[in-house]
């Protein structure tokens, strides 16, 4: 009976039925977060373990049939390396290879030209979360001088019962789409602490409602905008036949629209966080309850900045701090910060897909992030171009800075979206490498502007010879 609904369903919505599925899924958080509250919230954590695992079970079941096995698989083999290896730097390595490798077979043998939704879409989003399990059981060895702040908050200081790693695996606020979260959050949530009243159900249905609501305008936005612009439009031979300008422009609009997408998926999902609990912070300076703590992005931060770091740092936020504290402050033996950075979009690259497109991305993101930071070095050093920027002439600079920052936020997101070479490559060549060309000028030009517009400082031909 479920699958014909399902197909008129989606027949009815115009979607594709895996796309109508994930939809729901997400949107039975909400559901399963009540049912936790009024019936759960207060039950031993075996019960709440065993609720959690069966929901986020039959949302798995409900999407992806018997390739739930997948995703059961990785847990029980990453218990038994947490048991078998103990703290270890051999259990680290043997998590991260093991954990990859499956992630990766899985894209080489499921993956098309087109994006689908299929059991690997979650189990990048599992991948992350045992690997960083790993990490945090290791952590949790050390002696606590040698920890970070971050790895303070996070470090498991016991050996969790394979029934806590089903229930943190498939929490039905974080197992399809995201967020990230560490296993000290959930067993924070199961002892009934992530509340601004501990002990009790959190007072957390408005802040949830607010993210939901934000989340289905966000979802309208991409449904419709989706329909006139859309990844496919950039293959057709109408497409190659516009100006060079109504490409640039359709880059422009088309990302922002695209970006919803994943936004708004991001913006329900934590509604269900929050609603349960996991999303408590704390409270700030203020002395205000916080519930950020599953937030993965920053609404009006994304849509205000005119910065490309900007708009990363308020994008994927929890995906980014996971590879922040897992990846890149873990490569500080290297001695570069640069070669961090580029180790660690790589990555992410592959973390993503096998596809070209996601090597494309990363590698472009890299030089327009390296690009931007100079620029702004350079603005902050002249004194002549920080007056300009802090000047009446500001709102112009803010406009045109926008238009760069979107046309070019765009760019690399075309491989991305496209995936193979084929298509990013024709996309590419229609616009000119015109990305490629500004960054690469930009990246000469920098330095000779440096010189133009920094004052030099006494002595500072002595301290460089």
């Amino acid at each position: 009976m479920a699958a014909p609904f399902m197909e008129k369903l989606a027949e009815y919505l115009g979607s594709p039925e895996p796309a109508v599925r994930l939809i729901l899924s997400v949107l039975l958080g909400y559901p399963f977060a009540l049912v936790y509250r009024w019936f759960f919230f207060h039950q031993p954590a075996t019960v709440v373990h065993l609720f959690h695992t069966f929901s986020g079970l039959a949302l798995a079941i409900f999407n992806f049939g018997s390739q739930v096995y997948h995703s059961f698989l990785c847990i029980v083999i990453q218990f038994l390396l947490l048991r078998l290896m103990g703290r270890t730097v051999t259990c680290v390595l043997s998590s991260f290879i093991f954990q990859m490798i499956y992630l990766l077979m899985g894209y080489y043998y499921t993956a098309t030209d087109e994006y689908d939704i299929k059991w690997t879409m979650p189990h990048c989003v599992l991948t992350l979360k045992l690997i960083g399990l790993a990490l945090d059981y290791y952590d949790g060895g050390k002696e606590q001088s040698q920890l970070s702040a971050d790895q303070k908050k996070s470090a498991l200081n016991s050996t969790p019962s394979l029934l806590e790693v089903f229930g943190f695996s498939y929490f039905y606020g974080g197992f399809l789409v995201g967020p990230q979260f560490t296993l000290r959050n959930y067993q924070h949530l199961v002892s009934r602490e992530m509340s601004d009243v501990p002990g009790q159900p959190p007072n957390s249905v408005v802040p949830a409602m607010k993210r939901f609501g934000l989340g289905l305008i966000t979802l309208s936005v991409f449904a419709i905008g989706g329909l006139h612009y859309s990844d496919s439009y950039y293959l057709t031979d109408e497409f190659e036949a516009h100006p060079f300008w109504y490409k640039c422009v359709y880059i422009l609009v088309w990302v922002k629209i695209n970006l919803y997408k994943y936004i708004s998926c991001w913006l329900i999902t934590e509604g269900v966080c929050i609603l349960s609990g996991l999303g408590y912070n704390g409270k700030n300076e203020k002395g205000e309850n916080q519930w950020d703590a599953c937030a993965n992005v920053r609404l009006w931060l994304f849509e205000t900045t005119p910065l490309f770091t900007g708009t990363i740092s308020s994008f994927n936020i929890n995906t980014n701090a996971w590879v922040a504290r897992h990846v890149f402050k873990r490569l500080r033996f290297l001695g570069n910060k640069l070669l961090s950075q580029m180790f660690t979009l790589l990555f992410l690259a592959i973390w993503h897909g096998l596809h070209s497109g996601y090597l494309i991305c990363f590698s472009v993101e890299f030089i327009i992030v390296n690009v931007e930071r100079q620029a702004q070095s350079l603005v902050r050093d002249s004194p002549l171009l920080t007056s300009i920027a802090q000047s009446h002439l500001y709102p112009f600079v803010y406009v045109v800075q926008q238009l760069i920052h979107w046309l070019f936020m765009g760019y690399p997101l075309v491989p991305f979206c496209l995936f193979t070479y084929d298509k990013w490559l024709k996309v590419y060549s229609s616009i000119y490498f015109c990305g490629h060309i500004f960054f690469f000028v930009a990246f000469l030009v920098l330095p000779y502007l440096r010189k133009v517009f920094v004052p030099r400082k006494r002595g500072s031909e002595k301290k460089e010879d």
